[in-house]
């Protein structure tokens, strides 16, 4: 990613035979997008556009990307190459994805089982200690609707360690992060992580 503000925001770039080209925003779509960000260690994607980050300075790659969302790097995709269509550079990919929540192991990227990432590691949430509130700040920084389902472990049990903070989110916030947030003193079991 260039020019974005982290490593989980910027404009598009693939490497392909030793050198770096942008992806045109034609050929690229959310499931596309989906893969990138969990190629990156990031969250979920939450803005997708062209020209967001500055207008492409590498050449543009003739290449549209068919990812079916699972894919763990974006070159495992299936791909089919671009006649002689062009590519303007303002319709370069720009691409920010969450880089402080995440849901993982779920059928789309709006479901799944609740990471937070601090000090550049990613911890699972204990359902104890997370409400509705907390949640509808998640899928507004995910870029999804309202939350519909919120339980322990339907999406398994977690590996990552467990957050050891509650969040005290008021519902108006615009990411998790931003919320106020009290220590905890007790421990969260397995089972019992937020999905």
């Amino acid at each position: 990613m260039e020019n974005g503000s982290s490593r989980c925001s910027g404009r598009l770039e693939v490497k392909s035979n030793n050198s770096w080209s942008s992806v045109c925003e034609d050929d690229f779509d959310l499931l596309d997008a989906e893969v990138v960000c969990r190629e990156l260690g990031c969250g979920a994607p939450s803005v997708l556009q062209g020209a967001l980050y500055g207008e492409a300075e590498a050449p543009i790659l003739t290449r549209e990307f068919l990812c079916e969302g699972h894919e763990s790097v974006l070159l495992d995709c299936g791909s089919s190459w671009g006649k002689t269509k062009a590519c303007p550079p303002d319709k370069a990919v720009g691409l920010t994805c969450s880089d402080s929540v995440r849901l993982e192991n779920g059928s789309s990227r709006c479901s799944g089982r609740l990471e937070v990432k601090s000090n550049n590691s990613w911890s699972s949430m204990c359902e104890d200690d997370f409400d509705l509130l907390d949640a509808e700040v998640v899928c507004r920084e995910l870029g999804c609707g309202a939350p519909s389902v919120l339980q322990g472990a339907p999406y398994a049990e977690s590996e990552a360690p467990k957050w050891t903070k509650e969040f005290l989110c008021e519902g108006h916030e615009s990411a998790l992060l931003d919320c106020n947030h009290a220590r905890l003193e007790r421990s969260c079991l397995a089972d019992k992580v937020v999905d």
